[in-house]
């Protein structure tokens, strides 16, 4: 009997150490240039956003180079909440850090050209293991290290809850303009901004874009997000964002427990997808 509760009080005090270490990465900063956020464009489905981002999370802003990072794809689906135990899951995370290697950005530079840069320079890929060592591409450098003005941070958490790309790519757009508590976009530049190029018509953008976007912002991150739509000619051709942080603590508990019912394994256990 003693020898069991032993063993009890040992699992327990290693749940509740994994748990702390689980919610300590999610809180990890993602910090980049406003010039790459504000200024680039690229198409990448949810879950590469997330790889990228949890990446990135794990840079050390002060350092002065980028340097290998052991992917650990057990720790990256607790993060994400979902099946860590999954064969499939392990088989498609490895799959799509492949996909991503070959992946770019299209950031504006200062004289009016766009240039392209990688994501990831390269990945390492250990067959039948959990582990995959990957690297940021240098020419991100400027963009993610040695930041000493004009640049944005966020958790990481706040991003782990969505399901949409939208939202992802729209809610780090919008907290680049936190300090200005409000955004006018031209609609066809924030399609472009947001790869939704595809939805010609303005009602399409608004259900299948716009929408579930500004909801998951709202619900899932740390700011509190409305807009105007402005029309000219009988044409909408821009929208204004209204972008509040949300800094009541009743609120933040509330959108805590909204993202923790989606990424918490032991609540809810899903399969990677795109």
């Amino acid at each position: 009997m003693f020898l069991k509760t032993n063993i009890g009080v040992f699992e327990m005090a290693t749940k509740i150490k994994d748990e702390r270490k689980l919610t300590e990465i999610r809180n990890y900063k993602v910090v980049k240039a406003n010039e790459l956020i504000q200024k680039s464009r690229y198409n990448l489905q949810v879950q590469e956003q997330k790889i990228i981002l949890y990446l990135i999370s794990k840079l050390k802003p002060e350092n002065i180079e980028i340097k290998d990072h052991l992917f650990e794809i057990k720790e990256f689906c607790k993060i994400c909440g979902l099946d860590d135990t999954s064969g499939a899951n392990y088989k498609y995370i490895k799959q799509t850090l492949k996909d991503l290697r070959d992946k770019s950005i299209w950031v504006k530079l200062e004289n009016g050209a766009e240039t392209t840069l990688a994501w990831i320079d390269k990945v390492t890929i250990f067959e039948n293991s959990g582990t995959v060592i990957v690297k940021i591409d240098d020419m991100m450098k400027p963009y993610l290290l040695q930041l000493k003005e004009h640049f944005t941070q966020y958790e990481l958490l706040y991003t782990l809850g969505m399901k949409s790309q939208y939202s992802i790519r729209l809610y780090e757009l919008l907290k680049s303009y936190e300090f200005q508590h409000e955004k006018l976009f031209k609609i066809e530049e924030l399609k472009i901004r947001l790869s939704a190029e595809t939805y010609n018509r303005f009602p399409d953008f608004k259900r299948r874009v716009l929408t579930p976007a500004i909801q998951e912002i709202n619900n899932l991150s740390d700011l509190t997000v409305i807009y105007d739509l402005i029309k000219e000619s009988k044409k909408y051709i821009e929208i204004k964002f209204i972008i509040k942080i949300k800094k009541d603590i009743r609120d933040r508990v509330k959108t805590w427990a909204k993202i923790d019912e989606i990424i918490n394994p032991e609540k809810k256990s899903v399969r990677f997808r795109k």
